[in-house]
């Protein structure tokens, strides 16, 4: 399992000039589908768990730390996800049929175009990636990430992600919303209220 460690940004008209001066190489282009489930009563979300199904891929991410402008997040697959036999479609399928006996329905669906581009960076974390990240109710945000295998300590990788933030010339701002924190905000606002009042916002989730 592997854990994101992130930082948001709000992306300006110059980001994609900034990458390109500190040799940031383009990954490419690709557009995916995120849907989100939690029961009637936010049995999930109350404690910033996140059920999502990207693609066909079926994820639970969780938080395991924040630590001022930094995130890290814990994420794992279903075994619909993970199988990799004859039998991964049957899985899949009977994953599905699960959905409805734990009362789980979809309260968040939207498309993300994303742009990701790569940095070669010193030490053991090796690369630090930025996603650009073009949602469809129109929200634009960036993230910083690096990913670590889960048990490593974290602070190398905050610190690779500190000094990609400085390149980019990010300040010390407050933390950056979320492309779901902003959906709820104006789409689901009785469920944003519920998460403001369980103090999971400003956690970013993406």
């Amino acid at each position: 399992m592997h854990v994101e460690v992130e930082r948001k940004f709000v992306c300006d008209s110059h980001i994609l000039e900034k990458l390109k001066d500190i040799g940031a190489v383009c990954l490419g282009h690709y557009e995916f589908k995120d849907q989100y489930l939690d029961t009637a009563d936010f049995t999930l979300t109350l404690k910033n768990f996140w059920l999502r199904k990207r693609e066909g891929s079926w994820e639970l991410k969780r938080p395991t730390s924040s630590n001022s402008n930094t995130e890290t997040w814990s994420q794992q697959n279903t075994p619909a996800d993970s199988l990799q036999t004859e039998q991964e479609k049957d899985v899949h399928a009977e994953f599905e049929k699960w959905l409805p006996d734990m009362k789980l329905e979809c309260f968040a669906e939207y498309t993300t175009v994303r742009c990701s581009y790569v940095l070669e960076c010193e030490g053991e974390d090796g690369r630090v990636r930025v996603d650009l990240d073009q949602a469809d109710f129109d929200y634009c945000v960036g993230e910083i990430e690096v990913l670590v295998s889960e048990g490593v300590e974290t602070a190398s990788a905050m610190q690779s992600i500190e000094k990609m933030a400085q390149k980019l010339g990010l300040g010390g701002e407050q933390k950056t919303q979320g492309k779901m924190e902003v959906y709820l905000q104006r789409f689901r606002p009785d469920h944003y209220s519920a998460l403001l009042k369980a103090h999971v916002f400003g956690s970013n989730c993406n």
